[in-house]
């Protein structure tokens, strides 16, 4: 099959969009495969401290559903709100994303139960959602958060399974990054800025992750059970 590739080597707006179908691009989640797993321990409560993620594999599965909740409601309000001088294929390719970000929060709310932490309310006032550089920006921190994230997480998940689907979650983030990164500048999507000396993607620990993301939430988070 021939592909058309810009200057770059890049595989341009229209091939990208056929590459990355949504059903296509769904399989990656391994959401069918996990739908019906369900944990069963004491549910996370919110004290005086903010909203306490629980502890092991609870602790974590919590965090990364934050940060799904976070990254779902950025990109419905994208989708609602479509910045000015969108093309038809980024608003096609972004709209898979946001299904993407909202299957992966559902899974998480699904999966934890009576142990899920509440939803979050965020903060997106320092968002021009009109604004295209705006948009792509934010996208930008929040995939390569999210990324990071699920790097700097799958060393403390003790179950096997969930370090799988992990993986499964974390690759299609890679791919939502690896867009939004071309986006704003052809070919970005792999330079030091997020993969190390050694060729690996950089990771963050979760409690620095909760830190950068704290901007984007109303909701007080106590994220003194996480891993430092």
């Amino acid at each position: 099959m021939n592909e058309e590739r810009n200057e770059g080597g890049v595989l341009n707006d229209l091939d990208f969009q056929q590459k990355l179908h949504r059903r296509a691009f769904l399989r990656y989640t391994g959401i069918a495969v996990a739908a019906s797993t369900v944990i069963t321990l004491d549910a996370c409560k919110k004290d005086d401290d903010g909203v306490n993620f629980g502890s092991d594999d609870i602790a974590i599965l919590n965090y990364a559903y934050a940060l799904e909740q976070l990254e779902a409601a950025f990109y419905t309000q994208v989708i609602s709100t479509p910045y000015s001088g969108i093309s038809d294929a980024e608003k096609s390719l972004l709209t898979d994303v946001r299904d993407h970000e909202i299957a992966h929060r559902e899974f998480f709310k699904a999966a934890l139960g009576s142990n899920a932490i509440q939803a979050l309310e965020v903060d997106f006032s320092s968002i021009d959602f009109t604004s295209r550089a705006s948009v792509l920006g934010t996208a930008k921190t929040f995939e390569d958060l999210g990324v990071a994230a699920y790097n700097g997480a799958g060393q403390y998940i003790a179950s096997a399974n969930y370090l799988l689907l992990a993986g499964k979650i974390v690759s299609v983030e890679a791919r939502h990054a690896a867009y939004i990164r071309d986006l704003l500048s052809n070919g970005s999507f792999a330079d030091s800025s997020v993969v190390d000396s050694n060729g690996l993607e950089k990771s963050m620990k979760p409690r620095d992750v909760i830190s950068a993301a704290s901007p984007f939430i109303k909701t007080k988070l106590n994220a003194g059970s996480l891993p430092a």
